[in-house]
């Protein structure tokens, strides 16, 4: 089993230029069910690069293809607008790699669709998610995980594929890798995922990848410390060395208050091992501590 998405995901893709087909015809090569994409000037045309059909809508992908995932490959400005129009087409799992949306953007995409609707939005500016060896929207490098029994959730594309490579090297593979994304305005959280995690019979171990700023991954912690406490979960939070007030990275990463709100990664990390979560200081010690947890 895994989570958000699986061996009969089909997927519509919004923007196929060539980041965006360059990812589809992986993702594609991979296994999974790349059914469509959509461009308002190309409708009727055929996707030469993978064989597959252009729809000038996503509501005609879905009326033709029965897609329920799409995975967002639109430049920025336009990236509201792709969104509300595969919410509105009825698209279950929306998946927004797209970095750079503009706030004001966003508060309005996520008080639609997820707020008001009810829909599932990951993202923007994440690396998407993959279920080894069923379905990977997005672009997480397949080639570096296998199937298995931790399920992974990040606010950082590049250091969770770290942490993937090294449990794969020691035998250790993943149900699910779901990346949030690193902007102030995102659709998923952290504890949403670690729910779904916990719900899902198929994981077994439990390791997520924070960064300074907000307070997340404390919320996720204490609903780790009050519901599943004999679950093994690894922790590991990015920007020990970053500055308050300076933003680091991802337009989320940065800490404003510090203090008891405990936005910084060595305030993280202390709530976090009070609550009883092993916390990581890098990306290697973070499979280490999961390695060691799954004996």
């Amino acid at each position: 089993m895994s989570i958000y998405i699986g061996s009969d995901t089909k997927v519509v893709v919004q923007g196929i230029g060539s980041q965006g087909t360059f990812h589809a015809k992986r993702n594609l090569d991979y296994g999974t069910q790349i059914v469509a994409g959509t461009h308002p000037k190309k409708g009727g045309t055929t996707w030469e690069e993978l064989g597959k059909p252009v729809y000038a809508t996503v509501q005609e992908a879905v009326e033709a293809e029965d897609a329920n995932t799409s995975m967002v490959m639109v430049p920025a400005p336009f990236t509201k607008d792709a969104v509300l129009e595969a919410h509105e087409a009825g698209i279950d799992t929306i998946v927004v790699i797209t970095e750079g949306v503009p706030v004001h953007d966003m508060t309005e995409v996520y008080d639609v669709v997820v707020r008001r609707g009810g829909r599932r939005l990951i993202g923007p500016n994440c690396p998407g998610l993959i279920s080894p060896g069923k379905s990977n929207v997005g672009i997480i490098p397949a080639d570096i995980t296998m199937p298995g029994k931790v399920g992974l959730v990040s606010r950082s594309g590049t250091l969770t594929y770290q942490i993937m490579h090294e449990l794969a090297q020691a035998g250790i593979g993943i149900s699910t890798c779901v990346g949030i994304g690193g902007d102030p305005v995102i659709g998923t959280q952290f504890i949403e995922v670690i729910e779904a995690f916990a719900e899902d019979p198929e994981t077994e171990a439990i390791a997520f990848v924070g960064e300074i700023g907000g307070s997340e991954e404390q919320r996720a912690g204490e609903w780790i410390a009050a519901n599943i406490p004999d679950t093994p979960v690894v922790g590991y939070i990015a920007g020990y060395e970053a500055p308050p007030g300076k933003q680091m990275g991802h337009a989320g990463a940065i800490v404003k208050e510090g203090g008891p709100g405990g936005e910084s990664a060595a305030e993280k990390k202390q709530i976090l091992e009070s609550l009883g979560i092993a916390v990581a200081m890098n990306p290697s010690e973070a499979a280490s501590l999961m390695i060691q947890r799954l004996g």
